[in-house]
């Protein structure tokens, strides 16, 4: 049994893949298989579910990506025993050049032909030991976190987070300081939550 980590905004993406490594008659090998779409817990996730390999498109995350250390703290936890497939929506020079710096190990376009990614795929897993056991990962965030954290990565305030979630706004609060607190963030955001708390009033004029 191989792990596989999916990290991809798009949902088609994320579940067509899901669908598509776990067809027995495509691969030799068995695959476990989860997805995120959040760029931000992925290092986490890594770090604690320990794929054997990762598959990620970097590119539909660019509007998200303010400052080149957060790639590179998820660059930081892959490498042999955590393999990078970038399976990119589009072409980017500056991220291409950024990409150069660390180990890649294959680089190919949402373009390419299923029949070339099961090669690389099966190339790269099959290269590794088997896992006889997967392990069974907790939740870093639980779904309520992951929910607040969403909306606030949009942008949204604590109230507009509230009422979304019909919740008190203390209790978005709360959710915040837990999230800052199982991401390791202290009182301060991080790059990836560079958004302010509450968006600035209106101008009335």
């Amino acid at each position: 049994m191989f792990k596989i980590l999916v990290i991809d905004r798009c949902y088609f993406t994320r579940s067509g893949m899901e669908s598509w490594l776990n067809q027995t008659d495509l691969f030799p090998a068995s695959f476990l298989v989860t997805a995120l779409h959040n760029l931000m817990l992925a290092k986490e996730h890594i770090v604690q579910w320990q794929p054997d390999l990762i598959i990620a498109d970097l590119h539909g995350f660019k509007s998200e990506i303010h400052h080149s250390q957060q790639l590179a703290s998820l660059f930081s936890v892959c490498g042999e025993d955590n393999q990078l497939i970038l399976l990119e929506s589009g072409e980017d020079a500056q991220l291409s050049t950024f990409y150069a710096q660390f180990k890649v190990k294959a680089k190919l376009q949402k373009t390419e032909s299923l029949e070339s990614l099961a090669r690389t795929i099966d190339t790269m897993v099959l290269a590794r030991p088997l896992r006889a056991i997967p392990r069974i990962v907790t939740p870093l965030l639980t779904k309520q976190e992951e929910k607040v954290l969403t909306l606030w990565m949009e942008g949204k305030s604590n109230q507009m987070i509230a009422n979304k979630m019909s919740i008190n706004g203390k209790t978005v609060y709360t959710y915040k300081r837990n999230i800052r607190m199982k991401l390791g963030m202290g009182n301060r955001f991080t790059p990836f939550l560079s958004l302010p708390e509450n968006p600035l009033p209106e101008n009335p004029n």
